[in-house]
């Protein structure tokens, strides 16, 4: 095969994405990417087919106009939502905080996880060491929001107080073993959210620790329009499909799989952009 053939091809494929459905309807992608989750893209599929084809349903849009895909991996998730038919995200408040702005991220709704009606911010660092941010000059701080280091700052810590700028901020899932180093009292603390540091009291070294913050409710995570995919009806009638899915049983079982509780309002948030509520129409 030539390559002019080769390339021909690629573009023919390429392009199958955005043809319409049925009636004229662009086919529609929702991307949900949560760096350092539990799960994996071929793991989650079946439960993102539920999830697409129960808002489908609810949206009254044709069978199969929606399509739903996870990303546990960072990478993957930011090159998946810069295709031209992904026109939906469900991510967490730190990846909506570092890339809002490349990626035209508009939110729409609020996810509520099953353990409360936000989250909230955990600092837990080894037992008597640290006082105050200036006790962390030099040290590691490691969590899965350690991919955005302004929302460990500007966010999650913010209550606290300024952090040195010899913190070294790093992304880690691996969030046992880096509390197994704040245990043995290295120069390392750990951030977790709201139902990670549920656990901290079943560790069976928990004594070691010591939580020197807890930040205020935050969103936990949040459902955005893409650029200006996803037209003003089609956002409606999605906005629409998401607040009542808590309110039946098959949506409360897909809401469980997802492990959240309800989407609701977009309320008020330390990040400019979140404290309006809904977005107006396009």
């Amino acid at each position: 095969m030539t390559r002019t053939r080769t390339l021909c091809v690629c573009l023919l494929l390429g392009s199958l994405a955005l043809l319409p459905v049925s009636g004229g309807e662009p086919a529609l992608t929702l991307v949900a990417c949560a760096p350092g989750y539990p799960g994996n893209t071929e793991q989650a599929q079946p439960t993102m087919d539920e999830f697409a084809r129960g808002v489908a349903r609810a949206s009254g849009w044709s069978e199969g106009r929606l399509s739903a895909v996870y990303h546990e991996k960072l990478e993957p998730g930011l090159s998946r939502l810069e295709r031209d038919d992904a026109a939906v995200a469900l991510v967490p408040l730190p990846f909506y905080f570092e890339f809002h702005e490349r990626l035209g991220l508009r939110p729409i709704l609020q996810g509520d996880p099953q353990g409360g009606p936000g989250d909230r911010w955990t600092l837990v660092a080894p037992r008597g060491r640290v006082s105050g941010p200036d006790d962390l000059d030099a040290w590691t701080l490691l969590g899965m929001p350690g991919y955005s280091p302004r929302f460990v700052r500007d966010v999650a810590l913010a209550g606290w107080g300024a952090l040195p700028d010899g913190v070294k901020i790093e992304f880690s899932a691996r969030l046992l073993s880096s509390l197994r180093r704040v245990s043995r009292g290295e120069d390392v603390v750990v951030l977790l959210d709201r139902g990670q540091a549920s656990a901290l009291d079943q560790l069976p070294f928990a004594d070691a620790l010591e939580v020197v913050h807890t930040s205020g409710e935050t969103a936990s995570s949040l459902v955005c329009a893409v650029g200006d995919r996803l037209s003003a009806e089609d956002r409606r009638a999605l906005d629409r499909a998401l607040r009542e899915m808590h309110e039946n049983e098959a949506g409360r079982e897909t809401l469980e799989l997802l492990q959240l509780s309800r989407f609701r309002e977009v309320t008020a948030n330390p990040i400019s952009g979140l404290d309006a509520g809904p977005l107006a129409d396009p």
